[in-house]
């Protein structure tokens, strides 16, 4: 019969334990395990960051359809129903109960009837596909758009309902699309933020800067938040030091970085701080003349419909499109323009919320989103940029085919939504998946946002499965343990 372990023994163990974890932990930081060194053809993916060159350009995985990323954020959810997904059924039965659902209880409580939508659907473009009068100039555009309309999300809620269209998770702390995609790749332009978000004129998403956050990843890969309106702090050199003491100064100090270097030749923190410095001296004349739109001639700010004067919040997001065709014409690897801000003024004024008064808040918000991003796509297409970038359209989820209860607007559906892409490597025109007659669930191929980051990712190159990152003693990745690339939308299936 074994002896039980008495206290001194449990400890002596316990202690030997944990020094061989952290002796395990750290011959792992160093490459010195034997199942590191062995080659792993499905293994992670780690690209090789030189930390004084966070941002320098690195190889995909295999060949690429894209080599940037353009998302284009509407936050609040956007209705599916109102908007890109044709219900003729839910026509028909406008103001029947949806069936089968007599007790369903959502985010805000019971529901009412069936509601049609209040804007008309039309047959657009080459194509014939029926897009809502809410966004007729986006409508014109579908021959050139892969919609998928069987989008499912895990929560019902606005801010976890983000972080989780950002960063694959419903909490926050983890990376952001776009910091997975420069940590990957780096970036084309060393002059610029290899990842800009663009907030709504009207203030930042409810999730904030989770949506574009480092998470865990080293802070270089997070995104730099301005917009037309609302420029970098900080950037400009006061006026009371010349321009001259300005550079004496860097010069100074650049020396003095130099020689710690030659010191402490591994000491990349030291490194990385002296890389941040330095993107930010040249950011001092790259930001200021990417954002001056000054040089747009009038046709171009017509097109996006910056120079509408009768809705100065219209012209203002105009602006910041052209700002992020701009951003993604200089290289920028992932720029990702938000439609809508948390709450201002109320429940769905400054964002697609429409519980209470959808037809009055959507007649608003539909024309301030339309133009500008048909013109921006239109640029994109025109200049020839549609070759190399991705275009993502995206909400939280979704929203009811009914009408809440004693109200005149939907409730929050994470059961089945659409998104769109456009641009490099996919099929266009192209509808993938489907709802069921109402709108209500995902019924058609139905698909997971693992399964749209997957195939973002997939289309710069990118094995989902296999880019990670060790954190907290686990393989970390944009998509947890999920996720398969929607080949069916891609514009060579299968590759």
């Amino acid at each position: 019969m074994s002896k039980l372990l008495d206290r001194r023994d449990f400890l002596n163990h316990m202690g030997t334990g944990l020094s061989g974890i952290a002796l395990a932990q750290l011959l792992r930081s160093d490459g010195l395990l034997a199942a590191d060194s062995a080659p792993r053809p499905h293994g992670p993916i780690r690209p090789a960051i030189d930390p004084a060159h966070p941002a320098a350009p690195r190889s995909s995985h295999f060949t690429p359809r894209a080599k940037n990323v353009l998302v284009i954020f509407c936050s609040g959810a956007c209705s599916h129903v109102d908007t890109f997904d044709d219900k003729p059924e839910l026509v028909r039965r406008h103001g029947e109960s949806l069936p089968g659902a007599d007790s369903l209880i959502t985010f805000q409580g019971a529901q009412g009837s069936l509601t049609r939508s209040p804007w008309e659907f039309r047959s657009r473009g080459e194509c014939g596909k029926r897009v809502s009068d809410l966004v007729p100039r986006l409508g014109a555009l579908v021959d050139d758009m892969c919609f998928i309309h069987s989008l499912t999300s895990k929560t019902n809620t606005h801010g976890p309902g983000e972080t989780f269209m950002s960063t694959g998770s419903t909490l926050e702390g983890f990376p952001s699309m776009g910091a997975w995609l420069t940590y990957a790749l780096g970036s084309e332009n060393q002059s610029l933020p290899a990842y800009v978000a663009i907030p709504d004129p009207r203030g930042v998403p409810q999730a904030s800067v989770s949506n574009w956050g480092p998470g865990f990843l080293p802070a270089a890969f997070q995104g730099t938040p301005f917009n037309t309106s609302k420029p970098i702090h900080n950037l400009a050199r006061p006026e009371r030091i010349s321009a001259a003491t300005d550079q004496a100064t860097r010069g100074f100090l650049q020396r003095l970085n130099e020689r710690h270097l030659q010191r402490f030749p591994g000491d990349t923190e030291l490194a990385a701080r002296i890389s941040s410095y330095e993107l930010a001296a040249r950011m001092q004349l790259s930001v200021p003349e990417v954002s001056d739109l000054s040089s747009e001639p009038d046709h171009i700010q017509k097109l996006y419909g910056a120079d509408d004067t009768t809705s100065p919040l219209k012209a203002a997001f105009a602006r910041n499109c052209i700002l992020a065709r701009r951003l993604v014409e200089k290289g920028v690897r992932f720029v990702q323009l938000f439609n809508g801000a948390y709450q201002t003024g109320g429940e769905g004024v400054s964002n697609w919320d429409g519980h209470k008064a959808l037809e009055k808040q959507y007649s608003l918000h539909g024309p301030v989103l339309d133009q500008p991003v048909a013109g921006l796509l239109s640029d994109l297409k025109q200049r020839g940029l549609l070759r190399d970038t991705l275009v993502v359209w995206c909400t939280e989820f979704g929203r009811m085919p009914t009408f809440q209860k004693g109200a005149s607007g939907r409730d929050h559906n994470p059961s089945g939504f659409t998104a769109w892409l456009a641009g490099a490597g996919v099929k266009a025109p192209f509808s993938y998946g489907a709802t069921d007659d109402f709108g209500y669930k995902a019924v058609e191929k139905i698909s997971t946002v693992y399964d749209f980051h997957a195939t973002i990712l997939h289309i710069l190159g990118l094995n989902h499965e296999q880019l990670t990152f060790y954190h907290n003693g686990l393989e970390r990745r944009l998509t947890d343990v999920h996720g398969h690339v929607i080949l069916d939308v891609l514009s060579q299936p299968g590759v």
